[in-house]
């Protein structure tokens, strides 16, 4: 089962359950997949719905944090909630030290050693972790084993 009958799936049985939440969340990803289909003019490929629903939950994270330095308790709860909904339709994420393995492992095989190499090393780098793995997370990692 592929991800967008995944979310199918959930949305049906949030319906029937009356989990109004959670079918509010999926549908706002649904929401999100949709449009990315109306731009594209064609369906989206696995990848590519991963891609979406990354965007939704690092959405949701900034969000979080905003609504956190603002003292939003309110709102800091039901976006924590949406974090954890999306969360379960991503593929497990990666721990900081298994990112350094891989960065590690691409640094060899790219030959980069210093910060004129980060380039040629993220666009190596990013496919190995693309969903896996959050961006600015990486981006450290990089940053610190170029210096």
């Amino acid at each position: 089962m592929n991800l967008a009958d995944r979310l199918n799936e959930d949305m049906k049985q949030a319906m029937k359950g009356g989990e109004k939440f959670k079918l509010s969340t999926i549908r706002l990803v649904r929401a999100a997949i949709k449009n990315q289909e109306i731009e594209l003019r064609r369906p989206l490929d696995d990848s590519e719905l991963i891609q979406v629903v990354s965007r939704e939950l690092k959405q949701r994270r900034d969000s979080l944090q905003d609504f956190q330095r603002a003292g939003r308790d309110d709102l800091v709860a039901n976006v924590s909630a949406e974090i954890d909904i999306i969360s379960q339709y991503l593929p497990e994420q990666l721990t900081e030290e298994e990112v350094k393995v891989i960065v590690k492992q691409t640094m060899q095989e790219t030959g980069a050693s210093s910060k004129a190499d980060m380039g040629k090393l993220m666009g190596a780098l990013m496919p190995k972790v693309k969903g896996r793995a959050d961006g600015k997370l990486v981006n450290q990692i990089v940053q610190q084993l170029l210096s």
